[in-house]
């Protein structure tokens, strides 16, 4: 299918600047911290009941997070009251017009949007209104584990009636891309039919369909528009369409 290429390569380049910012420790943390308390929040604490929380705390313990910081989040949920956050999308055009979805969990929305706003200023970048951009992006559950059996994986989705966007099966590993709505009906149906899976990505994030080069003197204030927004606390994924020039 050509469309793979497209998938595995714009999801690539999202693991790559995300890796950039992986140094910064005690904001990856408090950035779980919260979005643990919100999926714990919404579907309860138990892991077992809520996949969309087992998933999350599995690859909070991937990226090293602390028990204690997963346990305070798990601990605050289950109390009646804490902060009510609510989640905010916003939508933008930045350096060399490449497209950008920022995904926030916010007790504050008015500040969140201002803040987000600044950065979108600061990088001669506009905000636009909801949807102006997200149309051109696949919102995406991605699902890979270790297995070359494509065959069996396709066939256990397709029993489950799982609506399968895309599979892919490279270097001993099977990556499966699925609409988001589907996200816990496809990781039971790869568990019911593999057994207890050690998934290397399992998350839903926005997939660009196509990229927008950006070149020269936009590189540099694309790099400050993703820093400050990820510096934001209320951030909590900044998605784009964009393939930077290497050589700039």
């Amino acid at each position: 299918m050509p469309q793979d290429d497209a998938m595995g390569r714009a999801f690539q380049n999202r693991k790559e600047s995300m890796a950039k910012t992986a140094a910064a420790k005690t904001k990856v943390y408090s950035k779980y911290g919260r979005e643990i308390y919100v999926c714990a929040k919404q579907g309860g604490t138990d892991p077992n009941g809520n996949l969309a929380l087992r998933g999350l705390i599995e690859r909070a313990k991937k990226d090293q997070v602390p028990s204690h910081v997963i346990d305070k989040a798990l601990d605050k949920a289950s109390g009646v009251g804490g902060e009510d956050y609510a989640t905010a999308r916003y939508e933008g055009f930045g350096p060399g017009n490449c497209m950008v979805i920022v995904d926030c969990l916010t007790d504050n929305p008015n500040r969140t949007f201002g803040d987000v706003r600044a950065c979108f200023n600061k990088a001669k970048s506009k905000l636009g209104t909801p949807g102006s951009v997200s149309h051109m992006f696949d919102h995406c559950a991605i699902l890979s584990f270790a297995g070359d059996d494509e065959e069996a994986a396709l066939e256990a989705l397709m029993e489950a009636d799982v609506d399968v966007t895309d599979i892919e099966n490279e270097e001993g590993r099977i990556t499966v891309f699925a609409p988001h709505t589907e996200y816990a009906k496809a990781k039971q149906a790869l568990i019911d039919a593999f057994g207890e899976l050690d998934f290397e990505v399992d998350e839903i994030q926005f997939v660009p369909q196509t990229t927008t080069p950006v070149e020269g003197d936009d590189v540099a204030l694309f790099e400050k528009l993703i820093d400050t927004l990820e510096d934001l606390d209320d951030v909590q994924n900044v998605y784009h369409n964009a393939d930077i020039d290497a050589e700039a």
